[in-house]
């Protein structure tokens, strides 16, 4: 699939690619892997960002397949930090040259400036896990402050919204209005020597402004995509035009899939790239939906808004 959506902005010229680097499936590119992870390349005019990246250096390898520059970064968004979003940062900078071939480039060995800005939310390195009966499953990212300190990584933490170019924002610090959106009892985080219920207070997402609205990349969607999607909206006081990412509805029920679907409507969704964590029963009711555009973002899909 080449793309699903196109779009005009004449306006403003606008022209923003959004490539998926990494997710759980597969799309008709065979050359490609998938693992259970997300990773999105998203490119508007000549600002260039990673969002996410995979649970490890598959990303990588697949970014090299596509012909997709990993060189010419301005950045990296580390939506939260579990290992499924995060992990592969550190594959990323380790692998050095083998990460960073692209044309005309494959004789560098230096980290490109863009992998080592680095932007996160607060308490981005508190380790996270899973409840496993009396036991914990770790979910962290695998790398720490000195890592960040050893590469000469330069590391911003969003506090509610940050801009990192024209129309390009980062948003966070999401206040819970919708009580059934609830995050699983499975999901702790260490502080100090207690483990409390993790409320992702370190998840963030990457907000682009286009004409016809706002177009949000979400990781996980941890505290709740409309939590996420009703801030957004009221800050910006614009409709939101397109979500792509995880939505994290792959355990809810029927009922809470309908009010979701209704309310993004309400909010001016158009466009809708699920991944990841966005589960069958979102994906297929979306697709009965004429009101809403809708994909699958697999590993090797991309979409076009211009």
């Amino acid at each position: 699939m080449r793309n699903c959506f196109e779009t005009k902005d004449q306006k403003e010229g606008i022209m923003i690619r959004i490539t998926t680097l990494m997710d759980n499936e597969l799309s008709a590119n065979k050359a490609l892997l998938c693992q259970h992870g997300l990773s999105f390349l998203v490119e508007r005019d000549n600002f260039r960002i990673l969002f996410d990246c995979g649970p490890g250096e598959a990303m990588c390898r697949n970014a090299h397949r596509l012909g997709r520059d990993l060189v010419n970064l301005d950045g990296v968004v580390l939506s939260h930090s579990h290992y499924d979003h995060g992990a592969g940062y550190r594959d990323f900078l380790e692998q050095g040259k083998g990460s960073f071939i692209s044309a005309g480039n494959e004789s560098s060995t230096m980290l490109p400036p863009g992998a080592l800005t680095l932007y996160t939310g607060p308490h981005f390195f508190e380790p996270k896990y899973a409840r496993n009966g009396f036991g914990f499953t770790d979910l962290s990212v695998g790398f720490d402050r000195e890592f960040l300190e050893k590469h000469h990584v330069e590391h911003h933490v969003c506090q509610g919204r940050e801009e990192l170019a024209k129309g390009i924002w980062l948003v966070g610090d999401f206040p819970r209005q919708y009580e059934f959106e609830t995050i699983p009892d499975r999901f702790v985080r260490q502080v100090g020597e207690r483990m409390i219920p993790d409320d992702f207070a370190d998840e963030i997402c990457l907000v682009l402004e286009m004409k016809e609205g706002l177009v949000i990349l979400a990781g996980c969607s941890h505290p709740g995509i409309l939590n996420m999607t009703e801030h957004i909206r009221r800050i910006f006081a614009k409709p939101v035009y397109a979500i792509f990412g995880g939505t994290h509805l792959k355990e809810a029920d029927e009922e809470r899939v309908r009010l979701t679907v209704d309310y993004l409507k309400w909010a001016g969704l158009r466009l809708l790239g699920l991944n990841h964590c966005s589960g069958t029963s979102a994906k297929e009711r979306i697709a009965r939906d004429f009101q809403v555009k809708s994909c699958f973002m697999r590993a090797g899909d991309c979409v076009f808004l211009e």
